[in-house]
């Protein structure tokens, strides 16, 4: 298990220390549901961000765009 990573069970037992942890180190704790990530605990982050920032490492970037695409479409007539 990730050092991030806790399960239902423990976050329930010791909620108010992974809220202090998120809080004062700033990253995430993921909730597991029998292993599988189920909740994400992140630290607040307000919308006053600047929109660039929030969108840095989501958006993909095409090499060429103007290319064909190699699929084969279907109209609907």
């Amino acid at each position: 298990m990730q050092k991030n990573q806790v399960s239902k069970s423990e976050f329930k037992a010791k909620a108010l220390e992974f809220f202090r942890q998120v809080e004062s180190s700033g990253e995430s704790v993921v909730v597991t549901d029998r292993g599988k990530p189920a909740l994400e605990i992140r630290p607040y982050r307000g919308a006053d961000r600047n929109p660039f920032d929030i969108l840095r490492g989501s958006v993909l970037r095409y090499e060429k765009p103007l290319e064909p695409v190699d699929v084969d479409w279907e109209s609907a007539q």
